[in-house]
């Protein structure tokens, strides 16, 4: 810090110049093409979306060093900041990320640190939020000396691969947790008499939930589950909700009650579409028409537990719409088959794997919380080092 202060004063003691971020880098948005997960061919090359890889394909459109912006889709922002990605090679995008590359007087990593600080609330907008080239475009850039960029840059890599060993480990965890889930959940070890098998359909109803959109939530309200906080927000279960809407909107919409699972039924890819939450509160909150309400007589966490096995995801796969958004019907959902042992079983499992589950999501002990506090730290630091004097016109 005191290092890139010295440097600062030395180097441009009246300020740092500001400049939007079209004269900062090159944007290449009329290369993207999207390809729907049925004409995909799977191969080597990474294919990214809004937030991240959703697949692997056999070509590739770009090759080179690149920063990604997410365009548009529910996870675009995390905590009003835009969703950033760093792609080096051969990859493909689609059309749901900006794609930036490296031009003459700013280097893409500085620019790279110095996006996830900006605040896009305000830019983004719409029933599918969307952060537009042009206002991506207007996004003003600090651009100081590049030899205070490339200090900075050092710094900020070192605690990102700090952090990075933390988080390979935890995602080592979480694939200890599915590999157990996956194997707990498929019976092949159990006398077909114990266990029924059963279609969705067969074992409880859905009901799909009335449209509201992000503008109608309020701080205080009415309690509601907004099918993009299923991606950002929930994990298995619930007993609180994170938005609330007014009680005059809140009583022309369905609502989900204590035990019912409410299952995300759109989404960017078809990856995630399908995952349940098991809601588990004494209240009754309001569903986006997103999300598919299913009312059953199991153990609410054992059906949470298994929409999110490969084997379910494989059985709805073939019945998701591609397209800009991805989306299942109820009927597609309802015919994925499921194993149905009894109550008694279920709830064993449901004891086991939240054991599991509780080792990657528990922010309050072990690797998550040191991930947590290493990333808050990183946070203010790079926040710190990427704050300068503007220059004065």
């Amino acid at each position: 810090m005191s290092e890139i202060s010295k440097m600062l004063e030395e180097l441009c003691p009246e300020g740092v110049e500001y400049k939007p971020l079209s004269e900062c880098c090159t944007i290449l948005d009329g290369m993207r093409k999207p390809i729907t997960r049925s004409a995909r061919q799977a191969g080597n090359y990474p294919y990214f979306g809004a937030n991240g890889i959703q697949d692997y394909v056999a070509d590739f459109i770009f090759d080179g060093i690149y920063l990604l912006i997410g365009e548009d889709g529910s996870v675009i922002t995390s905590n009003g900041k835009p969703v950033v990605n760093w792609a080096e090679g051969k990859i493909w995008v689609n059309n749901h990320a900006h794609i930036l590359e490296e031009s003459q007087g700013i280097m893409l990593r500085f620019l790279y640190y110095y996006v996830q600080t900006i605040d896009i609330h305000h830019l983004v907008h719409g029933n599918i939020p969307k952060l537009t080239q042009k206002d991506l475009k207007e996004l003003e850039i600090p651009v100081p000396p590049i030899e205070i960029q490339r200090k900075i840059v050092e710094y900020l890599d070192n605690f990102s691969e700090l952090t990075a060993e933390l988080t390979a480990e935890l995602t080592a965890r979480k694939q200890q947790y599915e590999y157990y889930r996956d194997s707990l959940l498929n019976f092949k070890n159990t006398p077909t008499s114990d266990v029924k098998w059963l279609t969705l359909n067969e074992v409880g109803t859905f009901t799909r939930g009335r449209r509201f959109v992000r503008n109608d939530v309020v701080e205080e309200g009415y309690p509601c589950i907004h099918y993009g906080d299923m991606y950002t927000y929930y994990g298995l279960s619930a007993t609180e909700t994170k938005t609330f809407i007014n009680e005059v909107l809140a009583s022309k919409l369905r609502f989900a009650h204590k035990n019912d699972v409410v299952i995300v039924g759109a989404g960017e890819n078809d990856e995630d579409i399908g995952i349940g939450l098991a809601w588990l509160g004494d209240s009754s909150p309001a569903v986006h028409d997103a999300c598919y309400i299913f009312h059953h007589d199991q153990n609410p966490k054992y059906i949470s537990h298994y929409l999110r096995t490969h084997t379910y995801h494989q059985q709805i796969k073939k019945h998701v719409s591609s397209g800009k958004i991805c989306s299942i019907s109820a009927e597609g959902i309802g015919k994925a088959i499921i194993p149905i042992p009894s109550l008694e079983e279920q709830a064993k499992i449901v004891e086991i794997l939240d054991k599991f589950e509780r080792l990657t999501t528990d922010l309050s002990q072990g690797l998550p919380a040191e991930i947590k506090a290493r990333q808050q730290q990183y946070e203010y630091y790079r926040d710190q080092l990427l704050t300068f004097r503007r220059k004065a016109c």
